[in-house]
């Protein structure tokens, strides 16, 4: 008997995280958090290619040594990246943190409306940009109302948790990580070279502009077989581009000694080349199986260096996208399934006549200012000087765009002859769902499924506007693009997946969100959960605590609870 008691305690001690000391920042247990995003990366693609997936620790090491959730659906209605990286970050929707898209109009200081982004801000200046290129604005994380995961780590730790975020994108780096962060980095377009904001540092440190200065990027040209031109447009929608990333984010985790303090320490690292390359061939594309492929490939060597560097027994991780995709136009018609797509341009200036036929516009006003899906921004001053109210205008533009999409067939892309199966009538546009920001703004909204998702993706910064659907695989763009923004589900599905000591191993098809995230990470390391948390703590897949200084077997977590198991 003693000696099978060794023997199981040999065996236990010898399993990867079987038996990790208790969970909590303080004591840097674990000693480093990552929050893993991959832009526009719909929740069937773990299983739908998980047999190419070869490398020990990439992709596997959610799904065959982690948790893996196959039903993880977003429960707004705005999907897009901005408003994706602000949700997992803080845990909350729209009407929680306020982000509502990646751009909108807004007044400026001078009282003219522009165009600003979701992290641009005019106090601050971009820093490492080569030189030649536009420092202002600068960039930071002011409008996003809520506190994050990382701002939230930072505060219980009396500023001593290093928390930093990196992507292509800056509002990918800068959104999911937050506030009170180290710093965060993303790429110049132009050049390639990581940049980052004097919100953060008043300059690179030495260890970014040796990497900008050297070969990296010469090399991933090299690999993406693109020597000159747009490094984020034309690098970034490569495979190489991925690797790029990826050694910029070891060198950050070796020269900032993340996971070497006595405090947990936090990255979180966005993927942004699956959305590049995505919105130019869709989901079904070779191409996009292939950058999947590469992802796994350089996932596992960034998880293999955390291995030699920390030690992944002490470390967890988080995996999620910010927003799925739509089949394109073309991939769902060759299916046999209806899909439209519809020329936005044609639509919103058709919406432009039909209210100035209505109401004669002042000279050198506009009614529709546009913006981004699934908002279309209106022009408060135009209406006004029309002596027009918010709720009138906006009412009136729903209905003459939904008069627009029934009457006239020319805003529908034309169709490859050989997209339709022979016999089969396009269906006719329409608009699925339209609602005035009024009254999201006053709580006016059908008591829905629909209507919960509307209201959590309500943001004062859009002004007035009205929220829009259109039809079920209908959506702007051309016929081979593929897009997001909608609250139809394949918008809404992404990836939920965790990796760590504290976690039971298993697929699991409990209907979850990207918001638990924070959550349960924020419950694990026993800090303040973020300011406008929506989230919950996924109980069900971490291991119960002992209180005496280990995690507990699973006692009590049964099949049906868990889910099917590896």
């Amino acid at each position: 008997m003693r000696v099978f008691a060794s023997a199981f305690l040999i065996l236990a001690l010898l399993l990867p995280g079987s038996v990790p000391m208790r969970a909590d920042a303080y004591h840097a247990t674990p000693k480093l958090v990552v929050v893993l995003v991959i832009d526009q990366f719909r929740g069937d693609y773990l299983d739908r290619y998980r047999d190419d997936f070869k490398t020990p620790n990439g992709f596997n090491l959610f799904l065959k040594k982690g948790v893996h959730f196959t039903d993880c659906y977003y429960d707004y209605a705005n999907l897009v990246t901005a408003a994706g990286h602000s949700t997992i970050g803080t845990g909350s929707y729209t009407d929680g943190h306020k982000i509502p898209v990646n751009e909108w109009w807004e007044p400026g200081p001078n009282g003219k409306l522009r165009l600003v982004t979701s992290v641009s801000d005019d106090r601050y200046k971009l820093v490492g940009v080569p030189e030649g290129g536009e420092t202002t604005p600068g960039a930071s994380p002011h409008r996003e109302a809520a506190s994050t995961l990382g701002d939230e780590l930072v505060l219980a730790t009396q500023g001593r948790a290093r928390v930093f975020g990196v992507s292509f994108k800056d509002r990918a780096a800068i959104l999911t990580s937050g506030h009170a962060t180290r710093g965060a980095f993303w790429t110049d377009h132009d050049s390639g070279a990581f940049i980052t904001s004097s919100y953060w540092m008043p300059q690179l440190p030495a260890w970014a502009t040796t990497f900008n200065a050297s070969d990296e990027r010469d090399k991933a040209r090299k690999a993406a077989g693109v020597p000159t031109g747009n490094f984020y447009e034309e690098v970034g929608q490569k495979p190489a581009a991925v690797q790029y990333l990826v050694d910029f984010a070891k060198e950050l985790v070796k020269n900032e000694n993340l996971g070497k303090d006595n405090v947990t320490d936090m990255l979180t690292l966005s993927i942004s080349n699956t959305d590049i390359l995505g919105h130019r061939v869709g989901p079904d594309s070779p191409k996009q199986r292939e950058m999947i492929d590469a992802v796994d490939v350089s996932l596992n060597d960034f998880f293999s260096f955390l291995d030699k560097q920390v030690g992944l027994q002490n470390v967890i991780i988080a995996l999620s996208g910010d927003h799925g995709v739509a089949p394109t136009m073309e991939a769902a018609n060759n299916a046999r399934m209806p899909s439209s797509a519809i020329k936005s341009g044609a639509l919103l200036k058709g919406l432009e006549a039909g209210l100035e036929k209505k109401w004669p516009a002042k000279k050198g006003l506009k009614y529709v200012l546009g913006g981004e899906y699934p908002y279309i921004q209106l022009n408060r001053e135009a209406f006004e000087a029309a002596h027009v109210n918010e709720l009138e205008a906006e009412t009136t533009a729903a209905d003459t765009l939904e008069n627009l999409l029934a009457e006239d067939g020319s805003f529908a892309v034309k169709r490859s002859e050989q997209a339709l199966p022979e016999g089969r009538e396009p269906d006719p546009l329409g608009l699925g769902s339209v609602y005035p920001v009024a009254k999201m703004r006053s709580g006016e909204i059908p008591d829905t499924e629909l209507g919960r998702r509307i209201m959590h993706s309500y943001s004062p910064y859009v002004g007035w506007a009205i929220w829009i659907n259109f039809s079920a695989f209908q959506f702007p763009g051309n016929e081979t693009g593929a897009t997001h923004y909608s609250s139809f589900a394949y918008d809404r599905h992404v990836p939920l997946d965790f990796y760590g000591a504290m976690f039971v191993p298993g697929t699991y098809h409990d209907r979850v969100a990207p918001v638990d995230i924070a959550a349960t990470f924020a419950s694990i390391l026993r800090v303040n959960q973020p300011s406008s948390i929506e989230g919950h703590v996924l109980t069900q897949v971490v291991k119960p605590d002992t209180g005496s200084g280990a995690v507990a077997p699973a006692k009590g977590h049964n099949a049906a609870q868990r889910g099917t198991t590896r």
